[in-house]
């Protein structure tokens, strides 16, 4: 992956940068242009400048899985079997307190209380 930083600087201090688009200027070249009637190219140099940074990418950088050694797929073979098999469910048939009864009424509560779900 390759990108491009745009960066505006007005003398020492950074004005703006873009990674996208072309930066947002300070304005003061457009000033130092204007005030001069005479002649434009012979004007003092601005002080302003546009700095581009272009970062390079390099395309040899992807490894197949068939270069891998033996040893590096037998890892990435068992780590991915123990991996997966973290979220198996057990399938399990036992009904917890089995051996307890519920408990009696000897009243209907929520007729007591007279409080329905509707």
């Amino acid at each position: 992956m390759s990108f491009t930083i745009d960066m505006h600087y007005c003398g020492n201090t950074m004005v703006d940068y873009s990674f996208f688009h072309n930066v947002n200027t300070c304005g003061m070249e457009k000033a130092a242009l204007a005030s001069s009637c005479e002649n434009p190219e012979m004007s003092k140099k601005s002080c302003c400048s546009d700095k581009q940074l272009v970062i390079e990418g390099q395309d040899d950088l992807k490894d197949a899985f068939k270069n891998l050694t033996f040893e590096q797929q037998t890892f990435v073979t068992a780590f991915s079997y123990s991996y997966l098999s973290l979220f198996e469910g057990t399938i399990s048939n036992e009904v917890p307190r089995i051996e307890y009864s519920p408990p009696l009424f000897k009243r209907d509560v929520q007729v007591l209380h007279q409080t329905f779900l509707i």
